[in-house]
């Protein structure tokens, strides 16, 4: 007896899975910390979907909001530049995003919900909430909670907590 192709068993015999409906979400791969040309231009051709930029004096990958805006420049239209912040204030945030067009804002510090979604309605861009993942006690840590607790952010990241950011 003939099988649709959706119906054929598998080799071996066994049948195929159902397949899983589509969704809305994907993953979606961000590079960030970059600080060079050829950094940007290279993980550009490898296909990554944004570039982040950190503006946090004490990361030894900061870049000014300038430097940020000429290495966004470099980036082709489908490419996102993140601007990535640890416990900014507004005014800061509103004067980087206006050196960077089109740029997300990424929140990494100790930002509420509340900080987040003021930064972002003052600069008219979406934001994106950094979820650090702490090694000793990631069995506490509730993924779902905090993103629950984010739910205007566009989007969710997954990072290793580190100290100091």
């Amino acid at each position: 007896m003939k099988h649709p192709a959706s119906e054929r068993p598998s080799e071996g015999g066994a049948e195929r899975p159902e397949e899983a409906p589509a969704t809305h979400a994907r993953t979606r791969i961000k590079i960030c910390g970059l600080t060079r040309e050829q950094d940007v231009d290279a993980a550009v051709a490898a296909g990554a979907d944004a570039i982040g930029f950190v503006l946090y004096p004490k990361s030894p990958r900061c870049v000014t909001a300038q430097r940020a805006g000429e290495l966004a420049r470099r980036l082709p239209p489908m490419v996102t530049p993140v601007l990535l912040f640890v416990n900014a204030s507004t005014p800061e945030i509103v004067a980087a995003a206006d050196r960077v067009p089109g740029a997300a804002l990424q929140f990494h510090g100790d930002e509420s919900a509340a900080d987040c979604a003021a930064a972002a309605a003052a600069t008219g861009r979406p934001f994106w909430r950094a979820a650090r993942i702490p090694t000793d006690t990631a069995a506490a840590f509730d993924l779902l909670e905090f993103a629950h607790g984010f739910s205007n952010a566009q989007a969710i990241l997954l990072d290793a907590h580190v100290d100091g950011y």
